[in-house]
């Protein structure tokens, strides 16, 4: 092994301390020395406070699971229950009424409502592609998805195919009428769109001209204000443009020139160090830190090859128009970037302590992202982030106030050893672990000067839900959770105490993510229901699926919607506390074995690629080859789902292995044209991603809150050393 590097208390591997020093480091007003230094006091501090956290986590649990063994079927009494969780303290006590005071937060966040994309920081291009998702082609989503029919001739071709076109133009004439709409007629009769006297004047087909029904949303133009190249609109705080190419392919068909609609599109982004990525060492790390560094600086790239071209991607730039007055008018062209960091329970072999153990993760991903954020605050980037010199980090899986008061504690401690000001990092909470959920009004109380976000992640909360409920009996199945009391209880509730904290107008209160990339049409169907839910952001799977999600944030103002949702009836907490328990176990052996391979499908199709690549988010085909989007979420819910039936006998260990070695050959099959693919069934018995797989289910029971991050750590890192001594 290589020799560590030590510093005060802590033994730093050679890649994190040299790119620390040599990459981080210059340009800002802080010495190495003192760095390092104030970085061991805070470890020294806050470590065993992390450790005793996780240690009341797994004492929690323990008494849960002793209570639902002494109390099954008859015997259970939910009122009674309710009173045990008060007296463990996992129900806290309620918080008087308050309202978040959280200042110097940019209006991506506070008062706009739009999309909001989950990126792994450790891929550069997709990092790339999402920070420059900030602006998007309405006709390039429309016509390359499944948005648009392929029926009657308007499949998608080789070539351009007018008729798909067509109907892509008309839809997009479509959104115009509905969201600025003209005094007179539809944008799908104009021939011409000029600036007189102050205002757009649109000329129909019939030779009428009629202005806007409201002139107000027109901001300004690029080109000449005689012929414009493109229009700048603005509706419920999103901006789109209308762009004139009159000789492009579309630009000649249409009666105006009109040759596409550009969108604002994804208004944030969460550059990912959690859920979507494998990173298991100081290598993988180190990796995470410096794309995140590049993205401060404005200078990540990456090059990229489409046939027999190379072509370098790299930020976008800001975008620049002249309003009537001539004015000039800049907007931002990239995203507004939060980091999400790991959560409390994992540890990293990056730093070790004087005794040689790992530090906290989640402690070390906040001190070294804040610190590579110090490069947009005194402005050493090409780019700026924030335009209110804040901080942005998402802080997941957090159990309850304790746990949030302890990342403010951590936050204080960050802003301490950087110098500088308080509250300069503002803390995302995700709603995603039941003790949270029953508790949130406190959790965001203990963050209440500088919590931006809150959303909920049905994804990790259910995993939760069923390992909470692990000993109450055996879990519905997979389908029908989804359509049980508690989720839309859960859902409404994270809304009602965002609502009831202030967080309208001063934070982001935001929805989960659309799992199905290839299915835009559905999404466009179902996804309108964010907005409407009260929430100004919601994720999406791709910047395509962004453009056509920001469509739904002009058909809904959101912050008019929060105000009629502030006069409803709350969610129930009774209802969040009914654990999913199947009313009726009696499936028979076929039902019993499709749940099975259901999940162990999809739960090999994610581990053989986290173990063997690295790849922390897969979009991976299902049993039925649908392409869902899979992380660690959802590898929580398959296979705490499995680890519950096997725990209440529903199925047996045979038939759980037997359904994972058929599921193996499939996804052996579904990943046959990946070239860097190795097959599990080539060696099943001694392949580790299959080991990993099974030891997830077999072992479900006693990880953690059911997280899957130790094992698949503890099999990465097997395979990480196997590979290097090939």
């Amino acid at each position: 092994m290589t020799q560590r590097i030590t510093f005060a208390n802590l033994h730093i591997a050679p890649c994190l301390y040299e790119f620390v020093n040599h990459e981080v480091l210059p340009g800002l007003p802080i010495k190495r020395d003192d760095f390092w230094q104030n970085f061991s006091k805070l470890v020294e501090k806050l470590a065993p406070i992390n450790k005793q956290l996780l240690i009341t986590r797994d004492q929690l649990q323990a008494k849960i699971d002793t209570w639902h063994q002494q109390n099954q079927g008859d015997k259970f009494n939910f009122t009674q229950y309710k009173n045990f969780l008060t007296e463990i303290g996992y129900l806290t006590k309620q918080v008087d009424d308050f309202q978040i005071s959280t200042n110097n937060v940019d209006a991506e966040i506070a008062t706009m409502a739009g999309p909001q994309l989950v990126v792994p920081v450790m891929n550069a291009r997709f990092a790339l592609n999402a920070v420059n998702a900030r602006w998007g082609s309405l006709y390039d989503a429309l016509y390359g998805t499944d948005a648009i029919p392929s029926d009657n001739g308007a499949e998608k071709t080789a070539q351009y195919n007018p008729i798909r076109g067509a109907k892509v133009i008309e839809f997009a004439k479509d959104f115009l009428d509905k969201n600025i709409p003209l005094l007179d007629g539809s944008h799908k009769n104009a021939v011409d769109y000029q600036i007189v006297e102050q205002q757009i004047m649109v000329t129909l087909q019939s030779g009428a001209q009629t202005p806007l029904l409201d002139s107000s949303a027109f901001i300004g133009f690029q080109g000449s204000i005689n012929l414009p190249s493109c229009l700048l609109f603005k509706h419920n705080g999103l901006h789109f443009e209308l762009v004139f190419e009159r000789n492009s392919a579309i630009g000649k068909v249409d009666l105006a020139g009109m040759s596409d609609i550009i969108m604002e599109s994804a208004l944030t982004t969460i550059m990912d160090c959690e859920d979507s990525v494998a990173a298991v060492d100081a290598s993988d790390k180190v990796l995470a830190y410096r794309n995140w560094l590049g993205l401060n600086k404005g200078d990540l790239s990456e090059k990229i090859i489409k046939g027999d071209k190379t072509i370098t991607r790299v930020m976008n730039n800001n975008r620049s128009y002249q309003s009537l007055s001539g004015e000039d008018i800049n907007l931002q062209g990239r995203s507004l970037m939060f980091v999400r960091n790991v959560g409390h329970l994992m540890t990293n072999e990056a730093i070790l302590t004087a005794d040689g153990s790992e530090i906290p993760e989640g402690i070390m991903d906040a001190m070294l992202t804040s610190l590579i954020s110090m490069h947009d605050l005194i402005d050493n980037g090409h780019f700026k982030n924030s335009q209110q010199k804040s901080i942005y980090i998402v802080k997941p899986k957090m159990h309850g106030p304790e746990e949030v008061a302890f990342a403010n504690t951590l936050f204080n401690a960050v802003e301490e050893a950087l110098s500088l000001a308080p509250n300069t990092i503002k803390m995302g909470i995700m709603d995603e672990e039941r003790r949270t959920t029953v508790n949130l009004k406190a959790c965001i109380y203990e963050a209440r000067e500088r919590v931006v976000f809150i959303n909920t992640g049905f994804l990790d909360r259910t995993g939760d839900e069923i390992h909470t409920s692990m000993e109450a009996g055996a879990m519905a199945r997979k389908g029908d959770i989804k359509n049980t009391k508690w989720i839309s209880a859960y859902e409404d509730s994270n809304v009602d105490i965002g609502l009831q904290c202030g967080l309208s107008g001063k934070a982001q209160i935001g929805k989960g993510m659309w799992a199905i990339p290839d299915q835009m049409a559905a999404m466009l169907e179902a996804k309108i229901n964010h907005p409407l839910s009260g929430a100004n952001t919601a994720w999406v799977p791709s910047p395509t699926a962004a453009t056509l999600h920001a469509m739904h944030y002009h058909q809904v103002n959101v912050f008019v919607q929060q105000g009629k949702i502030k006069q409803r009836q709350k969610a129930s907490l009774d209802d969040i506390l009914t654990f999913p328990v199947a009313e009726n176990t009696h499936w028979s052996e076929q039902e019993i074995i499709e749940e099975l391979e259901n999940n162990a499908q999809g739960l090999l199709g994610y581990v053989v690629r986290w173990i063997d690549q690295g790849v922390g988010c897969s979009k991976v085909p299902d049993i039925n080859n649908v392409g869902l989007m899979e992380d660690r979420a959802t590898l929580r819910i398959s296979s705490q789902h499995m680890a519950n039936w096997l725990r209440h006998n529903i199925c047996t260990k045979e038939q759980v292995l037997a359904s994972m070695k058929k599921m193996a050959a499939i996804v052996d099959q579904q990943n046959a044209n990946d070239p860097i693919y190795q097959p599990m069934c080539a060696d099943i018995d001694n392949n580790i991603a299959f080991k990993a797989a099974c030891e997830l289910v077999f072992n479900g029971c006693r990880q953690p809150n059911g997280y899957t991050e130790p094992l698949l750590h503890q099999f990465r890192l097997l395979k990480k050393s196997t590979l290097s001594k090939a």
